[in-house]
């Protein structure tokens, strides 16, 4: 019987030595792959699997070689003892073997939230890392770059021509621009600056409140105008713009106010306005002068008639002498007027502006008492000959002269100055007196015509309407400066047409 057993039984105990030799080859193994990477999870599951393998393999080898050795030797009933603890020994090994894959289940889960962390971790580290090694390096970078955008905005301040003012919602200025300090005549030093405020410097001392409720209801004001009064007291029309600014930590909210002065821009405007109505007056007057002078030319030819059938002695004689003067001065007016509303080119000629300044001197000199009134003469050497109409150009300075000599009374200096800007392209005449000056109040209306702050029949009004006609036609401006009891200067600028 024990022959044709004998292949099962071969088969049983090779099998059962193999499987012992082969766990424990692959227990070994383990053993190697878990001491290269200790903290590898896998290599530890599989080698607590093998570990569990392996037992089952010795306990279920063990079993059926003693099984054998039993059963052949005829103890069948000792087997039969064993047998349930073999089993038993079987069932506890695989139920290990289970349990460690059941186990691993989670335990790898929780592997791979510690992977997750670990490479976060990691990545944390390289930018830790790379943040501790570059660190000094960006904080240049940074620096650089705050430094040249503060540069930027510093230069936008300074070199502004208008005035930039950052204000404390009190009005206090905390920090004013050079171009602000010019304006308002200011000593441009931090410590004088914080010491003003917005407020002081405006002709409407409501202005401030006004401003400020504007930005606080809509956060900015734009171009609205105000009057700006300097330092020295002089008003300056100005638009302002302003918004409001979130202040650093510490550090209070701002006003930024944007000023830019339009008093230049408003004269320029009261010049056109001027040069409009003394275009329309201009056309208004040609048409009443020829009108009127046709009957004056009449009226004077008989008085004239007249006054030859009579005597010196006779009583008309007077009468009629004094129509001729009157007529006289009224032509004279109307001649004004035609001049003053010409619009006819000039016939310009090379002259020499000293020379003509001489003639009008030789002339006059029988209006003036020498030894109560003097001449002052300053002539620029390099002055060119320059092509000018030079019968207008002696009207017009007779006329500035001869209100200077008005101006002074009985006594007083006039001086008369030239100056070449060869640079500008231009010449600049000067005639300045020490009279009782013009009102501020009269200043932009003294080239209108008809306007004369002359008594009743000392003046007609036209004089410096119609110098003012002479120089623009001649492409040159003509001001004047004056104070109340101290005189006045008329300048005349006129280009260099060689």
């Amino acid at each position: 019987m024990i022959f044709p057993y004998l292949p099962i039984l071969l088969v049983d105990l090779i099998g059962s030595i193999m499987m012992m030799i082969l766990s424990f080859l692959c227990l070994r193994f383990l053993f190697k792959l878990k001491r290269t990477d200790p903290n590898n999870l896998i290599w530890t599951f599989l080698l607590w699997l093998c570990l569990a393998l392996a037992c089952f393999a010795v306990s279920r080898a063990a079993g059926h070689i003693l099984k054998n050795i039993l059963v052949l030797s005829g103890h069948r009933s000792i087997w039969q003892m064993i047998r349930p603890f073999s089993g038993g020994i079987n069932t506890i090994t695989f139920i290990v073997a289970g349990s460690v894959t059941l186990f691993f289940e989670r335990i790898w889960n929780t592997y791979q939230l510690i992977l997750k962390d670990r490479k976060e971790l990691r990545i944390t580290h390289d930018k830790l890392l790379y943040l501790n090694e570059n660190l000094e390096k960006m904080i240049d970078e940074r620096t650089r770059a705050l430094a040249v955008s503060e540069y930027k905005y510093r230069q936008l301040f300074e070199v502004s021509r208008d005035m930039i003012i950052v204000a404390g919602k009190d009005g206090r200025i905390l920090n004013l621009n050079p171009s602000g300090c010019h304006m308002l005549g200011l000593d441009c030093t931090q410590e004088n600056i914080s010491k003003r405020y917005v407020q002081e410097f405006l002709f409407d001392k409501k202005g401030w409140p006004a401003i400020m409720s504007a930005v606080e209801t809509n956060g900015f004001i734009s171009s609205d105008e105000y009057v700006v009064l300097t330092s020295e007291g002089v008003s300056l029309r100005a638009l302002f713009s302003a918004s409001s600014a979130k202040g650093a930590v510490g550090e209070e909210d701002s006003i930024y106010i944007l000023v830019k002065n339009i008093e230049k821009r408003r004269l320029m405007e009261a010049q056109i306005a001027q040069a409009d109505k003394l275009a329309s007056i201009g056309e208004l007057s040609s048409g009443v002068a020829h009108e009127i002078n046709n009957p004056l030319g009449i009226i004077l030819g008989y008085s004239q008639l007249l006054l030859r059938n009579e005597g010196k002695a006779s009583p008309l004689y007077q009468d009629l002498k004094t129509i001729e003067k009157q007529v006289k001065n009224c032509k004279t007016i109307v001649e004004d007027l035609l001049r003053f509303a010409r619009t006819s080119p000039s016939r310009k000629e090379k002259c020499d502006i000293r020379q003509l300044i001489e003639d009008v001197l030789g002339f006059l000199q029988h209006n003036f008492n020498p030894d109560k009134i003097r001449i002052k003469k300053d002539y620029d050497i390099k002055l060119v000959p320059m092509l000018l109409d030079e019968k207008r150009i002696k009207q017009v300075i007779m006329n500035l002269v001869m209100n200077a000599l008005h101006a002074i009374g009985n006594s007083g200096t006039i001086e008369i100055a030239t100056l070449a800007h060869p640079h500008r392209n231009k010449v600049s005449m000067i005639i300045r007196d020490t009279g009782h000056g013009i009102e501020k109040k009269y200043l932009p209306r003294i080239f209108d015509p008809f306007f004369t702050t002359k008594p009743t029949g000392e003046g007609t009004g036209l004089g410096l309407s119609v110098s003012y006609g002479i120089i623009k036609n001649h492409g040159g401006t003509i001001n004047v400066e004056s104070t109340p009891g101290k005189g006045s200067t008329f300048t005349i600028d006129l280009p260099v047409n060689i």
